[in-house]
């Protein structure tokens, strides 16, 4: 079964959670980081799925908005962005292809690697969200 516009914007919108907590497990999000996403949203995620939001944009922007909405309100809690995709991904496991999975690790691998190569918080972060993504349901 296909799932729902609904599924497709909030599976997005978790995306975002999840790369800003890649972003700010060493507690400070940079630019470079932000542009980083910014160009794998427009460059990889985009070209996922043709589901447009609300406003008639393609849905993979809400990766971006999420992240940046998260910035700007001084959110430092990456565990509980990590936390809350985590939950979406156990509910929603078809959307977690191997391609999916795979584009995944890439844009939290980039988003970790902007700033002067992989620090050790983000490094593990993406280190437990590769094993986390190699689990089966």
């Amino acid at each position: 079964m296909k799932p729902s516009q609904e599924t497709i914007m909030d599976f997005y919108q978790n995306l975002g959670k999840l790369f800003y907590a890649i972003a700010a497990a060493d507690n400070r999000v940079e630019n470079a980081e932000f542009n980083a996403l910014k160009e794998t949203v427009k460059n990889k995620w985009t070209k996922v799925d043709p589901v447009d939001d609300d406003f008639h944009t393609d849905a993979a922007y809400q990766i971006e908005t999420v992240f940046d909405w998260l910035n700007n309100e001084g959110f430092s809690d990456s565990k509980t962005c990590y936390e809350e995709f985590l939950d979406f991904k156990k509910e929603h496991p078809s959307l977690f292809t191997k391609t999916i999975k795979h584009l995944i690790l890439k844009t939290a691998g980039k988003i970790a690697s902007s700033v002067s190569g992989l620090n050790k918080s983000e490094l593990m972060l993406v280190a437990k969200l590769n094993i986390e993504l190699k689990k089966t349901k």
